[in-house]
């Protein structure tokens, strides 16, 4: 996957640039997408997150299988939070037109993590212990963080916090096996 527009004949940049803006892009659209829903306009970070998610994939060395990814991820993803919505864990600042399932920006956030699988998270491939310790820790704060951000509400935070650790903990691990079988192909 390439973070950097190459034009013929310039010099490629090197790993670590490439990993540098993929993580700015990432945290940027994240960002986008979380503000926009606290402040009313999730169409915004909707709409950031998939022109970056866009650029990823066509720049990607191997497109179908991040634009596969991505289908994945937000299926997974929308089941895990919508099933975390009904429970009555997790209130969205901005529940979109189908209020009892995830909202479109959450939808999105599942897209923005899959361009993370191959490439800036390869290093958890074949680290399953490590990714699901990284999940278990990882996916709660991410979701703090959009609570203090005014995103969302944690209703019961330890129920919830509990919740989140123990999908995550199973989810992560589960996307980079896919992300490593689909990438080897």
């Amino acid at each position: 996957m390439t973070a950097l527009p190459v034009s013929a004949g310039a010099p490629r940049p090197s790993r670590a640039w490439r990993l540098v803006a993929t993580l700015v892009a990432l945290e940027g659209a994240w960002f986008a997408c979380v503000l926009g829903a606290a402040h009313g306009w999730p169409g915004v970070g909707v709409a950031v997150t998939a022109a970056v998610v866009a650029t990823f994939v066509a720049r990607s060395d191997k497109p179908a299988v991040d634009a596969a990814l991505v289908g994945v991820a937000v299926a997974v993803g929308g089941v895990w939070d919508t099933a975390m919505l009904q429970f009555g864990w997790i209130t969205y600042a901005a529940p979109g037109p189908l209020p009892m399932f995830a909202p479109a920006w959450i939808l999105a956030l599942w897209a923005l993590f899959a361009i993370a699988l191959r490439e800036p998270l390869r290093w958890l491939h074949g680290r399953w212990p490590l990714a699901a310790l990284l999940g278990a820790l990882g996916g709660p704060l991410s979701y703090a963080g959009a609570e203090r951000l005014g995103a969302c509400t944690l209703n019961r935070p330890v129920a919830t916090e509990t919740a989140l650790a123990l999908g995550w903990a199973a989810i992560v691990p589960l996307l980079l096996m896919l992300a490593r079988r689909w990438g080897t192909r």
